[in-house]
């Protein structure tokens, strides 16, 4: 299978126009909303990958419109290209989690901080995960079952991070 040269975030934006054309700003909406309870997506990172992807030909610019944005649109190029990357192996994740790092590093820690982690946490992961519950619920109502499907992941991460912090050592 050939390799696409795209990256993730070029492929997520790729697979946003598929709704049609957007500005940057409109990407960024469109991301935090689909994607955002499972994949995160800077907007340094959508500027950076835009004009990038207009360079290979995967995108067109359209008209400026007001304040000189500027709406992209795929093209048939870069629609193959998105579906190339779909048929690649997605790879390994990349678990990153800053609350597990602090608690790698517990011992130094006062009781109370680790107490402070573990609160704020606990109270992210249940605001994050009752969000991700009622965006799957719309999307599955909306007849969207694969976005449903991937919000319910986010759902599951989130119960996971909960039951973690509920074992993880206080001092």
């Amino acid at each position: 299978m050939p390799d696409t040269q795209i990256n993730p975030t070029a492929a997520a934006l790729l697979g946003l126009l598929h709704e049609g054309p957007m500005t940057g700003g409109q990407l960024m909406a469109a991301a935090e909303r689909r994607l955002g309870p499972y994949w995160s997506m800077t907007r340094s990172q959508v500027y950076r990958e835009l004009p990038v992807l207009a360079d290979m030909g995967f995108v067109r610019l359209g008209k400026p419109g007001p304040r000189s944005s500027q709406p992209y649109a795929i093209t048939a190029s870069g629609k193959r290209a998105f579906s190339r990357w779909l048929a690649e192996a997605p790879g390994r994740d990349a678990l990153r989690n800053p609350v597990a790092l602090r608690v790698a590093f517990g011992e130094q820690h006062s009781g109370s901080q680790l107490k402070e982690l573990y609160t704020g946490a606990s109270e992210y992961h249940a605001e994050a995960m009752a969000m991700a519950k009622e965006q799957a619920k719309e999307a599955k109502k909306n007849g969207d079952a694969y976005g449903s499907a991937a919000l319910e992941f986010a759902v599951a991460y989130h119960k996971a991070a909960l039951s973690w912090l509920k074992t993880a050592p206080a001092s």
